[in-house]
């Protein structure tokens, strides 16, 4: 199998957080070859450190130029050139995070108001 670089998108709280999880564990018992990213929000960056199954956390802060860093964080993730990038969200904040991430397979929520420029899209159903 080929390795892929893969960016999870959870910046939601602390318990939304913890369930992204679970989808970190699947990508890799699928392919644990491939490299997983997360992308949290400040303050829930210290729940997956060490995490044996992510090669890095990227930390958006909300609190202070939220808009600023949402662009600086776009780039930083353009950079890293991910082949996919799945959000676990649906704001329009993460929704430009996704849809123009670069990455070749784009994921998220139906409901996500950019979804229309993702590669795929999952009914969200509460």
């Amino acid at each position: 199998m080929n390795m892929k670089k893969i960016l999870i998108i959870q910046t939601a709280f602390l318990g939304d957080a913890i369930l992204a999880t679970a989808l970190a564990e699947q990508l890799h018992a699928h392919n644990s070859a491939d490299e997983i990213s997360i992308l949290v929000r400040k303050g829930n960056e210290s729940l997956f450190k060490g995490h044996p199954f992510l090669k890095e956390i990227l930390i958006w802060d909300k609190k202070s130029g939220k808009t600023a860093n949402l662009f600086k964080l776009l780039s930083l993730i353009r950079s890293r050139k991910f082949d996919e990038v799945i959000n676990l969200q649906r704001f329009m904040s993460t929704g430009i995070l996704t849809a123009f991430s670069g990455a070749a397979i784009t994921a998220g929520f139906d409901k996500n108001p950019l979804s229309f420029l993702f590669t795929r899209k999952v009914r969200h159903v509460i």
